[in-house]
């Protein structure tokens, strides 16, 4: 009964990108950034799906179901931390932007020898969240339908970049839309139902394991602090968010929807994190990154537990498509146009973007046969993404001291210390590569952007003095 619901959404989802590709885009704004056309509601809902996809639900479950509720508040604190500070900051800034990508508006700054390393970078680290995408919504059609993970992330693969294919952007915010009102309302109507046998929240802790029913459920300080950073690093500059912004209608909407994520993603999180730590005292022997898939199948009555599956099933896929979309708009514009100067014709721009959804959805499904696990590819990219790229785009928007020379080099230096920690030292000590790279990173391009003075404050500077 279960896969009725999975696969009623997904036909739904389907159909929705058959609509806009047909009477919604256009050309390549449509695809790229909605046409500029998203409301405050619909552009709070994508961000909150985009950013509660496989890596809260698979990823972040897995987390919680290992160590526990307290820990669970430094995994998930990214999300509105860094919310807030783009509220605050940086909101309107990107809005206002002419640029459609992060790597874009890092050359209006430093030049086109950082926009193109750092449109690789992100390509790095995009297909990476792409695959585990992938994984997720694998692993999700495999306890839907009982069908082997890998025939699950084929067929996940395929439904994502079609849907990426057709619809670009704004097939992806609407869907978004209706998932994240049903995965809410889902939620909230679970919790009571799997906490009344437990006994309440106290009831829930009680039945814990001891050493999850501390802060830290057993982590170092240091470890804890390695899961909060990738994820609030990623989110401070993410591309796919910059996108977004860029997608709304003003820059008053794009603030709104920031001050949007913020409130939704701790709703949303808290929620998670009860419903797994549910999971974990009645089903403590499951694979912990099917928690939220078991529960709804399992734990609740089958229309909540239909509807709660399809909607996760439906979370996973368009955050992949997200990712998809966002990583075709750098290859397309900052790859293909900056770094080879191929111009693209206008009337053939829509048509390449799809390509290069496809091709790009390809390679993302070869590399998750290299990282079988969600969260250690999760970690992974999200601290590519936070150590080499994040530093950079903050000192664009915000430090006007920093220089072409120090950006490449941050991003030089953030993107091989995350290579050689994560892959040729194993992550010493259990810690995640954001720790040591994204300081090293931001020291690098401080300490070059200090020895030589900008020329564009130079200039400021000798022209007041003729003064």
């Amino acid at each position: 009964m279960h896969a009725l619901y999975v696969m009623g959404y997904i036909a739904l989802m389907l159909v929705i990108g058959f609509y806009f590709s047909r009477r919604k885009v256009h050309d390549d704004s449509d695809f790229i950034v909605a046409g500029r056309s998203l409301s405050t509601m619909v552009l709070t809902a994508t961000l909150l799906a985009t950013f509660v996809g496989s890596g809260s639900i698979v990823g972040g479950a897995s987390f919680v179901f290992q160590y526990g509720p307290g820990a669970a508040i430094f995994f998930f604190a990214g999300i509105p931390v860094a919310a807030l500070l783009i509220y605050f900051l940086l909101a309107s800034k990107m809005r206002r932007s002419e640029a459609t990508t992060i790597p874009g508006l890092i050359e209006a700054r430093f030049g086109p020898t950082a926009r193109t390393l750092a449109s690789l970078i992100i390509l790095l680290a995009y297909v990476g969240i792409v695959s585990y995408q992938f994984t997720g919504a694998g692993q999700a059609l495999n306890l839907a339908f009982g069908l082997p993970v890998w025939q699950g992330v084929l067929i996940s693969a395929a439904v994502m970049i079609g849907l990426a294919t057709m619809g670009g952007l704004i097939s992806v915010a609407y869907t978004d839309y209706m998932s994240a009102v049903i995965i809410f309302i889902s939620m909230l109507m679970a919790v009571p139902l799997v906490l009344a046998p437990l006994g309440g929240l106290d009831g829930l802790y009680k039945a814990l394991p001891q050493v999850q029913q501390s802060l830290l459920g057993g982590l170092s300080p240091w470890q804890a602090m390695g899961y909060f950073l990738p994820l609030f690093l990623l989110i401070l500059g993410d591309q796919n968010l910059f996108q977004r912004f860029a997608a709304a209608r003003d820059p008053a909407t794009a603030r709104k929807a920031a001050m949007g994520l913020v409130i939704a993603s701790i709703a949303c999180t808290s929620l998670i994190v009860l419903l797994v730590c549910a999971t974990r005292v009645l089903y403590p022997e499951i694979t912990p990154s099917t928690a939220m898939m078991t529960l709804a199948q399992q734990g609740l009555p089958t229309v909540i537990g239909g509807f709660l599956l399809a909607s996760i099933v439906a979370l996973l896929l368009t955050t992949g498509n997200s990712y998809l979309l966002s990583a075709s708009a750098s290859l397309t514009q900052d790859i293909l146009g900056g770094l080879f100067k191929i111009r693209i014709a206008p009337h053939r721009a829509l048509l390449a973007n799809r390509l290069t959804v496809v091709g790009l959805g390809v390679l993302a499904w070869v590399l998750g046969a290299f990282f079988p696990s969600v969260l250690a590819m999760q970690m992974y990219s999200y601290g590519m993404y936070g150590a080499a790229i994040t530093p950079v785009f903050l000192a664009a928007l915000l430090w006007p001291r920093a220089t072409p020379a120090g950006a490449v080099a941050a991003m030089v230096v953030g993107g091989l210390v995350t290579l050689v920690w994560e892959i040729v030292l194993g992550k010493p000590m259990g810690w995640n590569s954001v720790l040591v790279a994204m300081p090293l990173a931001t020291l690098t391009m401080i300490a070059i952007s200090l020895m030589k003075r900008p020329a564009h404050l130079s200039g400021a500077t000798t022209t007041g003095n003729n003064g």
